[in-house]
Parts: structure tokens; sequence; C-alpha cells
């Protein structure tokens, strides 16, 4: 009996080492780029999911890789190409037998994607998912998807009022309607705070209700704009329009110290319109009475942009005050005074000034060019009279 039990304990030990043999299974397959070509060296992590178990592997250089002596089960597969995921498969079920085929086409795969994410983008624009779709997605997937959705409309309908309101404004500024474009602008600064657009057309609206308004009621009024343009520049502090328009805002609230300074920093912001800035500031100095401060800044707009024609002949208009006149009633310019209105005349014979110009250089017994040519023309040749 001894005996007998024996073997039958010796067999089962057999039986049992048979079944747990037959348990090992296989997987394997091929790994093809985007350009369609095998992939060395890939690294195919393989992740067991109905238990614990982690195995690696890597492609030869045909692509090909192979991983025996797996437990039977289900898997995830990872394909990892430089230390980076780029493709994954789940849901493998292993058997015993033959190699289970599991292979990675990235070009296959990347056009699935983006059919995948064209199909999602559809979905979370209609709030509507295909059946297909709804089935291939988790729970948890459809939860982050509803989230999507309703974030989505609430972007959407946020942004339909920012417009709405911000078009409304605008269409009041073109009217002069400048009570009704600054409540207009408010209400899209309430909608979107982050808006720099928004800010900018706030303060040019305060700006120009500022204008008909005196004492009190200008202060304040020009007060919300220049805080509207501050804003903007705080969301935007390397935009040199916004610069450009705050130091001119600065200007009607007397603040020139301040308005020198942002006009400054437009012109470092944008070197190639760095002369428009200073033109800018020469014009508001003159008109607060600045003159040689305003001649300074003509010159300057003249160094960094030598073809400003506005610029010579406001900066020879700042000349004209500084000229002697004798006891004979003889005019004497100083240097540049000439010099200035002629450059003007040279690049812009019919501008706006030209009859001024030439008048004045006729009282300072100054050269009129009455013929020009195009200054880009190989040969350069004009006629010169003197007024007498």
């Amino acid at each position: 009996m001894k005996l007998r039990s024996l073997a039958q304990v010796a067999a089962g030990i057999v039986f049992l080492a048979a079944g747990a043999f037959a348990q090992i299974t296989t997987i394997e397959g091929d790994v093809k780029g985007a350009d369609g070509k095998p992939i060395e060296k890939a690294v195919v992590k393989i992740t067991r999911t109905d238990i614990k178990g982690n195995y690696e592997t890597k492609t030869n250089k045909k692509g090909h890789y192979l991983y025996m002596g797996l437990p039977m089960g289900t898997y995830s597969l990872e394909l990892m190409v430089e230390g980076k995921k780029v493709d994954a498969v789940n849901g493998i079920k292993t058997r015993p037998g033959d190699p289970i085929p599991v292979n990675f086409d990235l070009k296959a795969s990347q056009a699935e994607s983006a059919n995948k994410q064209a199909e999602m983008q559809k979905a979370m624009e209609t709030g509507q998912l295909s059946k297909e779709m709804e089935r291939s997605m988790s729970k948890e997937q459809k939860e982050a998807m509803e989230k999507n959705m309703k974030e989505r409309e609430a972007q959407m309908k946020k942004r339909n009022e920012l417009n709405s309101s911000f078009n409304e404004g605008m269409t009041a500024m073109q009217n002069k309607q400048y009570e009704a474009a600054a409540a207009a602008f408010t209400k899209a600064a309430e909608v979107d705070p982050a808006q720099t657009a928004v800010w900018a057309q706030l303060g040019e609206a305060y700006v120009k209700l500022a204008e008909g308004k005196t004492g009190a009621d200008f202060d304040t009024t020009i007060g919300k704009g220049l805080q509207a343009y501050s804003k903007a520049i705080e969301l935007k502090p390397d935009d040199p329009a916004s610069h450009n328009n705050y130091a001119l805002a600065l200007s009607k609230a007397k603040k020139f110290p301040e308005m020198q300074a942002e006009l400054k920093k437009a012109a470092d912001l944008d070197p190639p319109n760095a002369g428009k800035y200073y033109y800018n500031l020469g014009a508001v100095l003159v008109n607060t009475g600045q003159n040689d401060a305003a001649g300074e800044a003509f010159k300057k707009a003249i160094e960094l942009t030598p073809t400003y024609a506005d610029a010579y002949y406001q900066y020879g208009v700042t000349l004209v005050g500084k000229a002697a006149i004798g006891a004979d009633g003889k005019v004497t310019p100083v240097p540049g005074t000439v010099e200035a209105f002629q450059k003007y005349l040279e690049l812009a014979p019919t501008g706006q000034w030209a009859p001024s110009a030439k008048e004045m250089l006729g009282s300072l017994g100054g050269s009129v060019e009455t013929k020009f040519t195009d200054p880009n023309a190989k040969k350069n040749t004009k006629t010169t009279t003197k007024k007498k």
C-alpha cells in the first residue's frame, strides 16, 4: 500500500509539472517606423495586466522582436523608441501553441490616431459621440470627454459674448459714440480680462470721451483711459504700439515726463519705426510750448529715419524761432534751418507743407528746389534756383 501511494504521488507530480509547462506562451512581431522601414533596437515593454508581471525585449536589425516563456495571461505592450513611448497595444491574451503576433506600424498608427483625433474634435464641436466611438471608450474616457465638451461649450459661449461686446464697441467708436464704446469694451473686459486689444480700445474710448469734458470730469475720464492703457501694457509689455498710444494719452493728461518715458520704450522695442515715435514726441512738445525739446525730438527722428520728410520740416520750424534779426531787418537763420526745409522739399516736393517750406526758404534767403528726379535713379540731376 505504501509503495502504491508513493507511485500515485509521483504520478501526480509529473502531471502537475506537465500542466505548468503547457502554460508557457510566446509573443513576437515586427516594428516599422512612420517611413515604413524596420526600426532596430526599439524596446518592447510587456506588462501582464491580470496579475503583476513585467518583461522587456528589443527588436533586431530587421525590426523583429520575440519573447518566449511568458505565462499564459492578458498583456499590454508598449513600444519605446529612443526612450519615448510611440505606440501601445492592450488586451493581448496569450495561449499555448504558436506565438501570438503583435505588430507595430507607426505609419498606420499615426493615421489611425489622426482619424480618432478628428472624430473627437467633431464630437466636441457637435456635442455628439458616434456609437462606435462610444463603444470603444472606457467609463473614465467618457467622463473626461463629457467634461471637455462642457468646458468647450462654456468657452464658445464666452468667446461669443466677447466678440459681440468688442464688435459693438468698435462700431460705436466708428460712429464717435465714445460713451457707448466705453461701456461695450468694459463689458468685454469683464468677460475676458486677458485680452490686450480690449483694454487698448477701452483706453482709446475714454481718451476720446475725455476730450469733451473739463475740470474734475476730464481728470476722472482721462484717468480711466490711462488705467486701461496701463492694463494693456501689463498684459503685453513688449508691444510698442501700446506704449505709443499710452504716451499720447499721457500727453493729454499733461503727464509729460511719463509720456517721454513711454515713447522711448516704444522706440526701443521697435527700432525700424523709432523715428515715428520720436516725431510724435516732438509734436506733443511743440503743442506744449517746449520748442527746444521738440527740436531735439525731431532731430532724433531724422537720425533714426533719414527719409522722414515731415520730421525735416518740423525740425526746420523749431530752428526758425532761433533765427537772429538784424537792425536792418535781415533774418539770419541758425545752421541747419535752410538745409532742413530743402531736405523736406527734396523728399516731399508736393507734400502738405511744401508751399510753407518754399515760403520759409524765400524769407531766409535759401534756395528752393524746383525740379526733382527719382532719388533711386542711377543718375541724379536737378535744377536749383534761388528766390530773390
